[in-house]
């Protein structure tokens, strides 16, 4: 893989090449056998079947390269992610969390919320962490998008995020981890790589802290890419985000494993 930051040349993975093959065999097929049509209807339908079923597995890497995990020069290293912000009330909580621990952090923020508050991003990058690209405004149907649909949301995020944060983004992340096969041409194009997650603790559902730490620390590995969020956070029985117990669990089972943190960019980059 070419380094993240510079536009690069897409290739179809097997999985988008076969289903062209398919599609072209499809077309071959009718033209010289109108007969054959229910052959070749079944055949386009199942590419698309296909191809759908790798756009709703977030770690799939069937669409295209998708980090999962940290290169293995990342060592005794993990990576803290953290999505949907920048939240007024939750991220410089996250914030403090992290500087307790001495811990350094990605944050895939949401375009429209780091315009709405420049200053949390801001300090985000002031405190030592990175700021990615979660698109523009998270839009729910954002994996249903055209080639040209997603390259102005991701491309609204770069520019938004790239101005306040004082870096264009070099990593994104769909939402809900959910996409297409339009996605990885887009992202070559404008030099991002795609980031997904080793495990997540689904604090946006759960409001139990202690089972969101499990769920993370399940299989805890070194290399690992940890998803929480601190947008959107789930609350507990007393009305706190349950990211900030669940963090401190794993920041300190982290410890106690002798691993570091690394932002992508780090880990990656070097």
């Amino acid at each position: 893989m070419n380094p993240p930051g510079a536009p690069r040349r897409w290739t179809p993975t097997p999985l988008i090449g076969g289903a062209a093959a398919v599609h072209a065999g499809a077309l071959a097929a009718l033209a010289v056998s109108p007969a054959t049509w229910p052959w070749a209807a079944g055949g386009v339908i199942a590419s698309h079947l296909a191809l759908t079923a790798a756009g709703l597995w977030p770690r799939s890497a069937l669409l295209g390269h998708n980090w999962t995990t940290l290169p293995e020069a990342a060592g005794a290293h993990i990576a803290i992610t953290i999505d949907d912000g920048p939240d007024p009330d939750v991220t410089p909580r996250v914030l403090d969390l992290l500087d307790m621990h001495r811990a350094r952090a990605t944050f895939f923020c949401i375009g429209e919320r780091a315009r709405a508050h420049p200053r949390i991003v801001e300090a985000i990058v002031a405190r030592g962490h990175a700021v990615e690209n979660h698109s523009q405004r998270h839009r729910h149907h954002f994996s249903l998008m055209g080639p040209g649909a997603l390259r102005r949301e991701i491309d609204a995020a770069q520019t938004t995020l790239g101005e306040i944060a004082g870096a264009r983004p070099l990593f994104f992340r769909a939402p809900a981890g959910l996409r297409n096969p339009f996605l990885e041409p887009v992202l070559c194009g404008l030099g991002l790589h795609l980031a997904s997650w080793t495990r997540r603790g689904f604090d946006t559902r759960t409001g139990d802290a202690a089972l969101v730490a499990r769920r993370l620390l399940d299989g805890f590995a070194a290399r690992d890419i940890l998803l929480v969020h601190d947008g959107h956070a789930a609350r507990d029985a007393r009305g706190a985000p349950v990211v900030l117990a669940a963090l401190d669990t794993v920041l300190r089972a982290a410890v106690d494993r002798g691993f570091g943190t690394l932002t992508l960019r780090e880990a990656v980059l070097g």
